[in-house]
């Protein structure tokens, strides 16, 4: 019996998975939750927001932490699970029940926040996709992505500073999703904000979350800048979804 239910705990979790929905297989329209106290858009000026960073440490950006190391945690607080893949392009899906906080996985500043969710099945626009969203510039100079949240915090702006295990937002089901969960993803600065095709993820992000997920410190800034070195910062999406 024992063994039954450990088969049927890996099911449901395959299951679970691939409900997701997370930029794949666009869900209906109908099934596209409608944000609540939705307060628009919020991105820094352009005075705050220069194009391209020339690399994962741009002139401003505050110092790691003494000693040369930036504390980073798992950025949901409960109960969650995630695959070892995405769809299209690298990033991870934490699959978690709507209303858990989401958190902040780093000290840093807030550079984009979404509170209305634009995003519909027929459109299917790339930009929309997350639905509510934030992205922070870590302190070590790394994006940090997450969407499809139900709400975000009021005290959630672009130019907040946020520290690691912050509660930021609440998980949902926004934009492309058709379940419960976090989009995670990894990018470096690039331009910022409104490169929504990096945003999103270029390095697969599970390995930090099983290490953050363990109370073990680890820093993707090796793997974006080697990433940066290679690629630079596309100008346009080159996966779609």
């Amino acid at each position: 019996m024992s063994a039954l239910r450990v088969s049927l705990a890996g099911v449901a979790l395959l299951v679970g998975l691939g409900a997701a929905g997370c930029g794949g297989d666009p869900a209906p329209a109908t099934q596209a939750p409608v944000a609540q106290e939705s307060q628009g858009r919020q991105v820094p000026d352009a005075s705050s927001s220069p194009g391209a960073a020339a690399g994962l440490t741009p002139s401003g950006a505050a110092s790691a932490a003494p000693g040369g190391t930036t504390k980073h945690v798992f950025p949901l607080q409960g109960k969650g699970s995630y695959s070892h893949d995405h769809h299209d392009y690298p990033a991870s899906d934490i699959i978690a029940n709507c209303g858990l906080n989401a958190l902040s996985p780093v000290n840093g500043t807030v550079l984009e926040v979404t509170r209305v969710d634009t995003w519909t099945a027929k459109v299917n626009e790339g930009s929309s996709r997350g639905g509510l969203s934030v992205s922070i510039l870590g302190d070590d100079g790394a994006r940090y992505y997450m969407s499809h949240f139900s709400s975000i915090n009021n005290a959630i702006e672009a130019g907040v500073r946020v520290e690691a295990g912050q509660p930021v937002a609440k998980v949902g089901r926004t934009g492309d999703a058709s379940a419960c969960h976090i989009h995670f993803g990894l990018s470096p600065a690039c331009q910022k904000t409104g490169d929504w095709w990096t945003r999103r993820g270029v390095i697969w992000p599970w390995s930090y979350l099983d290490a953050w997920k363990a109370d073990q410190e680890k820093s993707p800034v090796a793997e974006l800048n080697a990433w940066e070195q290679q690629h630079g910062c596309p100008a346009k999406a080159t996966a779609d979804p």
